[in-house]
Formats: structure tokens, C-alpha cells, sequence
């Protein structure tokens, strides 16, 4: 018999592919990290000895959730400032408090609390664009958590650089540090169209080519973005990213609502990466990304959360079932975005989106193990024709029970594996008193 780290056995396993397959009594062998087989589970227990056996047999194994588009130190203001419009939201709550309270120690708590809510809702992957990243980077080594850090780039000064340059120049100091990191890794963030000019774009453009990185960043999220872009540079805002050179296969647009025919057309012919943020669009009345037009014309969709401020949570599975509901209800066909398909879109639309597909996002021999454990054994699971209909369409995140990132169990029924609880809650807890509420 073969050696192996850990064998997990499950009565369902989802690899994530193109036919949309579920297996019934199946696991995964897995060694120094990596996924070395699937297969039947008695197969698998007849030719391999694992260093742990871990059997589920009422559970379905999933990739690890990616949450494509997120502001993780965020989570310190959930609740914050509510039931507010973008630019309001903005402009008078939240860039005012980040203004005044954003730090290190801001980053790291919120940044740690974000990793906990997201490993023990299934969420393996997240790609971050925030002040400081380097210290969101290093919560995330520290917690076990695959992470793209942003390099955040403003125009304006705020408690992270003086101006968009010393951004970059931060950023590309982070991403020397992270060299040989495999489990973290970077991209360039600059915030949104409307808040970087053109100098420093095009700067990111050049580095961006040179040294193969892909640029996250907010894209079209509101309906008079093309009118002030118009106003401000005489170009639409997709018109202007493309003159610029950034609408090619590395941009990483986040949200992406206010999309012409023609806008899609572009994004599909670059090869661009749309992250839908399905219940932060909602909550803050953006309006409706038109996910079921970008996957016809063979656009790669990817989904997220954005930041707590405006969701209010980290939850993927959330969003995946709101995803294929609003979808349906958006192109009034009940066929839009079926269950398999909203389960890439969290997996390996995700993966694609951040370049990192041929490691993560689907369960296939190769890649790393990054699994997800979902019990099935819940009044709201049965009966079960379809795991991947349950997955989607029923299942919360109280049913994630077990999650391995590279191969390392980061949950263990239910519990964050090597976190103290009580101190995370109590540094985040800390906060309120400091900021205080502005309504």
C-alpha cells in the first residue's frame, strides 16, 4: 500500500467540471499538499495508508470556494453605515473613517476576523484589495489561507501612501517580500477608473505586462460612472481601460453592472474576467450585472462578495444561490445559470479568473487540496437527488465542517483549527468603541 497524508472518504464528491458530474461513496488522496487521486472510497482505501483517515460519509466534497473580490479588513465596519447609496456610502461614511482609523493594527484585526469567516464558510481562496495589503498577506500565512493580496493604488493621500506612485511602490516592495510564496501571491489594485488618472495606469499597464500580473479593479459598478468618465477623459469607461491598454486577459473587473452590448463584446474579445457581486449590487441599489449575457458570449464569470461594509457578510454559498435566482429573474429565463454552473462560477471561475485554474478550483489529481466539506445530513438536504442542486440551491454555511487549504485541515468539525476565538472576537469587538456610528 501507498503512503499518503490524509484520505478522505465522502458520500458525495463534486469535482467541478464541464458535464457537471457528482459521484456517489467517492474520496481524495492527498499528499505534501496535493491532490494525488480520486475514486471510489473503497478503492482508494485498498491501495493507499494514510497518516489520517477521515470519513464522511454524509457529507459531499467540493473544491474550495474562491471569493474573487473582496475588501477583507472591511469586516470591522459591518453594520456601519447601512441602507446608504454608493456615493453617499462613500464619500460621507466610509473613506471619512478610513481616513481617520485605518492602520496596521486596523488590517491585521479586520483581515484576521475576515479569514476566520471565510475559512469556516468553505472560502479557501479570496483575492483582497485593500490599505496595507502586506499585513493582510501575513494574517493570511499566519491563518492558513490562499490569498491574491491587491496592491492597492489611490490618487488621493490617504494613511497607506502619500499618492498613487508610493502606492505601487509599496505594493512591488510586498510583492519582493512574498517571492517564493506559493500559497500568497499578488496583483495590482488599483481602486476603480474614477479614482486613479491616467499617468499611474498606464504605469500599472507597463508592470502589469512585464511581469505577467493581473490588475484587480472596480469596473462600471455604478450608472453614472460613463457619464463622469465622458465628462472627465471624453471616453466611456471601458472606451478609456482599453485606450489605456488594461482591458486585455489580466483585468480583473469587479462588478461590472452598467455593461453595454458592445462593452460585452469587448470584455469577451480581451479576454477580461467579470466578478459578480450579486448581494453587495443589491444592497447598495447598483443595479443588475447581466451575468446570463456575459456567460453566453463566452465571457469567464467569477463571483464575490465585496467588503463586509456593504454585504454584510463573507458568505459564497450565499452568494452563489442569490447569483442563479437573480440571473433567472434578470433575463426572465428559469434555465439562466443552473446549480453546476453557479457552483464554477465559486470555483473555477474564480480560479480562472486569477490565473490560478491549473492549481485551484476543480478536484482533479494535480492540483492542490483545497477541499470543502458540507454535511448533507440536514432536515433541508433530504431527499437528495442531486448533491450539486443541494450544495447550491439549500445548503448554508453552518453545514461547512471540515476545509483543507493545500492539504492542511483549517476546520475540523466546525472549529478553526490553531485560532483563539476569544481574541479575535475581542480585537474586533475593540473597534467600536474607536469609530463609534455615523448614523
Amino acid at each position: 500500500m501507498e503512503h499518503v497524508d490524509t484520505l478522505i472518504t465522502a458520500g458525495w464528491l463534486v469535482p467541478v467540471d464541464a458535464e457537471g458530474t457528482h459521484r456517489r461513496d467517492q474520496g481524495i488522496a492527498i499528499r505534501d499538499g496535493q491532490i494525488l487521486d480520486t475514486g471510489p472510497s473503497a478503492d482508494l482505501q485498498t491501495r493507499y495508508r494514510p497518516a489520517e483517515l477521515v470519513e464522511l460519509p454524509d457529507h459531499v466534497l467540493i473544491p474550495g470556494l474562491v471569493n474573487t473580490h473582496t475588501h477583507a479588513a472591511m469586516t470591522l465596519m459591518r453594520g456601519f453605515a447601512d441602507d446608504l447609496p454608493l456615493g453617499v456610502w462613500l464619500r460621507d461614511h466610509i473613506w471619512p473613517t478610513e481616513g481617520q482609523w485605518v492602520s496596521p493594527d486596523f488590517v491585521w484585526d479586520g483581515t484576521s476576523l475576515a479569514i476566520a469567516e471565510m475559512l469556516t464558510s468553505g472560502v479557501t481562496c479570496f483575492n483582497d484589495m485593500y490599505f496595507f495589503p502586506e499585513v493582510a498577506a501575513q494574517a493570511a500565512l499566519e491563518m492558513g489561507i490562499r490569498m491574491v493580496a491587491g496592491m492597492i493604488c489611490f490618487d488621493m493621500a490617504n494613511t497607506y501612501a502619500v499618492n498613487a506612485d508610493e502606492c505601487i511602490d509599496k505594493g512591488l516592495a510586498m510583492r519582493a517580500e512574498l517571492a517564493g510564496q506559493s500559497r500568497v501571491t499578488t496583483a495590482f489594485a488599483p481602486h476603480a477608473p474614477y479614482t486613479v488618472s491616467d499617468a499611474p495606469l498606464l504605469r500599472i499597464r507597463e508592470l502589469s505586462e512585464q511581469l505577467n500580473t493581473r490588475v484587480h479593479m472596480h469596473v462600471c459598478e455604478t450608472s453614472d460612472e460613463d457619464a463622469d468618465s465622458v465628462g472627465s477623459y471624453g471616453l466611456r469607461t471601458l472606451q478609456r481601460l482599453e485606450g489605456l491598454g488594461l482591458l486585455n486577459d489580466r483585468l480583473i473587473g469587479a462588478h461590472m453592472v452598467h455593461l453595454t452590448d458592445d462593452d460585452i463584446v469587448a470584455v469577451r474579445q480581451a479576454g477580461s474576467s467579470v466578478v459578480h457581486c450579486p448581494e453587495s449590487n443589491l444592497k447598495l441599489a447598483s443595479g443588475f450585472c447581466r451575468v446570463d449575457d456575459l456567460l453566453r458570449a463566452g465571457v469567464n464569470v467569477a463571483l464575490g462578495t465585496d467588503g463586509a461594509a456593504s454585504n454584510n457578510d463573507l458568505d459564497i454559498l450565499a452568494e452563489m444561490r442569490v447569483a442563479a435566482l437573480l440571473s433567472k429573474g434578470v433575463s426572465s429565463d428559469a434555465a439562466s445559470l443552473p446549480a453546476d454552473q453557479a457552483l464554477y462560477l465559486a470555483t473555477m471561475g474564480g480560479a480562472r479568473a486569477l490565473g490560478l485554474d491549473s492549481q485551484i478550483g476543480s478536484l482533479e489529481v494535480g492540483k492542490r487540496a483545497d477541499v470543502v466539506a458540507l454535511s448533507l445530513d440536514d432536515w433541508s438536504s433530504h431527499p437528495l437527488y442531486n448533491p450539486i442542486s443541494q450544495v447550491v440551491y439549500t445548503a448554508t454555511r453552518s453545514q461547512v465542517t471540515d476545509v483543507w487549504v493545500d492539504g492542511s485541515r483549517r476546520v475540523q468539525a466546525r472549529h478553526l483549527v490553531g485560532a483563539n476565538r476569544e481574541l479575535l472576537l475581542a480585537r474586533a469587538a475593540s473597534w467600536v468603541d474607536n469609530i463609534g456610528s455615523p448614523r
